[in-house]
């Protein structure tokens, strides 16, 4: 166990390294020696867990997507909840800016950026298609089109808002967008239900992690309780919709 924790920091530390350097250098320019000088780890470690710098960029697009959020009654609401927390993300995380940068860097021609996209047009695509088959989305509908657009209408909101102030208004950014789009989409009666607030990422992230930090309490008792003794068990936070968590409406570039 503790060798397996040990090498999930060391991954960790890599990723933040190399999405540092990407910010900072650009893919193209950026190098495995830089990276390994930020990380502070051998270069076998990097290649335990990274065959090239592709798969480091690769690690870092997950990133967008690599949270899960409480599940939610409504399927919209989930994807609501996925474009909040990527864009108070985007504003506080490092790695998951790096990962919006890379998916946007046009310089980058040797890096194959799709998968960014891709992944998060995914999420979005199973998210609208319960969504459909739960009967909250209009008849018209089709929900791959919509997907797309939404991640584009994210990716186009952040960048502006990234031009303008650094980010600082993404939320609220995301929040105008979110009620032009969701009416021309949702029934009626769903949309009337749908908390689309400036504040509800930081709510739902305050929730994460006062879950994250009762299971690891239960952990490190079960880890040093007596043998055959019992410890009442948290459950773990289902697997939500990010989140590119990633979004996660947008949970992405």
């Amino acid at each position: 166990m503790a060798r397996q924790e040990r090498a999930i920091r060391t991954r960790r530390t890599i990723l933040e390294a190399a999405a540092a350097v990407f910010d900072e250098r650009g893919y193209t320019s950026a190098t495995i020696g830089e990276i390994l000088d930020r990380a502070g780890v051998t270069k076998g470690a990097l290649y335990f867990h990274f065959g090239s710098k592709e798969e480091l960029a690769v690690g870092v697009f997950e990133e967008q997507l690599a949270i899960a959020l409480p599940p939610q009654s409504s399927k919209l609401q989930e994807l609501v909840d996925s474009g909040l927390v990527m864009a108070r993300r985007l504003r506080s995380e490092p790695l998951v800016r790096a990962s919006v940068g890379l998916a946007l860097d046009q310089g980058a021609m040797d890096l194959d950026r799709t998968p960014a996209f891709r992944m998060w047009i995914d999420q979005n695509t199973q998210l609208l298609t319960e969504a459909k088959e739960r009967g909250e989305l209009l008849q018209h509908v089709d929900v791959a089109e919509t997907a797309e657009l939404l991640v584009g209408s994210f990716s186009g909101v952040q960048l502006l808002s990234h031009l303008r102030c650094q980010r600082q208004d993404l939320e609220r950014r995301v929040v105008v967008l979110f009620e032009h789009f969701l009416p021309s989409i949702t029934v009626p009666a769903v949309l009337a239900r749908l908390d689309i607030s400036v504040d509800r990422a930081e709510r739902l992230l305050a929730q994460v992690w006062r879950e994250g930090e009762a299971a690891v309490a239960v952990e490190a008792s079960v880890s040093s309780a007596p043998s055959g003794t019992s410890v009442p068990s948290v459950p773990s936070v289902p697997s939500g919709p990010s989140g590119p968590s990633v979004p996660s409406v947008p949970s992405g570039a």
